[in-house]
């Protein structure tokens, strides 16, 4: 007779349910919205320009996520390199100037994707540096984190006022990514599709690398026990000059997109989108990728709307929607200890 023990069988661990009430949140402010913009076209126009902005933001802030939430680094110089990408596409792109007047979209494709990897790359190896000889030091100390990269924040945008110049630098989008697309009434500047594709693909590809592959997964045990990990034969100090390498990346790749979206550029314009991109972290919770996403969201929409509804309000709405966030759950949408990503 043939027999099974079960107390020989460990039970399944039980997967934990994704918490849906962030996206429900998301959801009820733009239906809410609606009834106070009047227009269901104007309604349709001003939540797909606030998807834009919030998608530009998560990319700016999925930098500073992953610095904080897989090393423990509070770098308030993050700024700098969204600058660094900034300026880096004022300086290709006029370079690029065949491909930016040309009437071909692949060539204005061109041109963008060569100023975006070059955003990338100098703030990255920028990055290499700024973490080298400030970061590195001051691991768990954070008061002096803060101090030191806000220090290496305002030397940095000298020097780029030394090169640019304090004025704003004029910077537009190629032929092909001007203008609008218009389904009906509702518009939707090609530029703006351009970024949410872009920052739709930061998502999957952040949410991918850390959640199902090896080097994911060695990261977030480093984080745990570095001993262990090291012990192992992994070196772990050089996974995380990468992850902060890769972070800079990141920014300079957000500013590059901000660049365009804005039109202009100027070496404040880190340290002015420093305190947005903290409230969105904050908002997500704290090293949480999938809870900047969706915290980048909010604060897009809530300045399109409050924009368009109360333009007076629109400088506080951002702290009045974090506060509100805060007020539901102290640690953020998605708190480390259950988030998404």
């Amino acid at each position: 007779m043939n027999t099974v023990s079960t107390a020989a069988t460990p039970a399944a661990l039980p997967r934990e349910r994704f918490d849906f009430s962030p996206l429900a949140l998301l959801a009820g402010l733009a239906l809410l919205a609606l009834p106070l913009i009047g227009s269901a076209s104007s309604w349709a126009t001003l939540t797909l320009a606030g998807l834009a902005m919030g998608l530009i933001v998560f990319i700016m802030a999925s930098g500073l996520t992953l610095v904080f939430g897989l090393m423990d680094v509070l770098n308030f110089g993050h700024g700098l390199f969204i600058a660094l990408g900034a300026f880096m596409a004022t300086t290709v792109l006029a370079s690029l100037s065949g491909l930016v007047h040309s009437p071909d979209l692949s060539a204005n494709l061109l041109a963008v994707g060569t100023a975006c990897l070059v955003g990338m790359g100098v703030a990255g190896a920028v990055g290499l540096a700024f973490e080298r000889v400030l970061v590195r030091p001051v691991y768990g100390l954070h008061l002096k984190q803060i101090l030191i990269t806000m220090g290496g924040m305002i030397v940095g945008e000298e020097l780029l006022k030394m090169q640019y110049g304090a004025q704003l630098v004029p910077i537009t989008p190629p032929e092909g990514l001007r203008g609008a697309l218009l389904f009906g009434d509702v518009a939707l500047e090609r530029f703006r599709l351009l970024a949410m594709v872009v920052g739709l693909a930061v998502l999957v590809g952040l949410l991918w690398l850390l959640n199902r592959t090896k080097l994911g997964l060695l990261i977030r045990a480093g984080v745990q026990d570095r001993e262990m990990v090291e012990s192992l034969g992994y070196r772990i100090r050089r996974l995380f000059i990468g992850t902060f390498v890769a972070g800079s990346g990141l920014a300079g790749l957000g500013g590059v997109l901000w660049g365009l979206y804005q039109q202009g550029v100027t070496p404040q314009i880190g340290a002015q989108l420093n305190v947005l991109i903290f409230i969105v972290i904050i908002i997500g919770g704290l090293g949480s990728t999938f809870g900047s996403f969706v915290g980048a969201l909010l604060v897009g929409l809530v300045a399109n709307y409050t924009g368009f509804l109360a333009p007076k309000l629109a400088l506080f709405s951002n702290i009045a929607l974090m506060v509100v966030v805060l007020l539901w759950r102290p640690e953020g949408l998605y708190p480390v200890a259950r988030r998404a990503g």
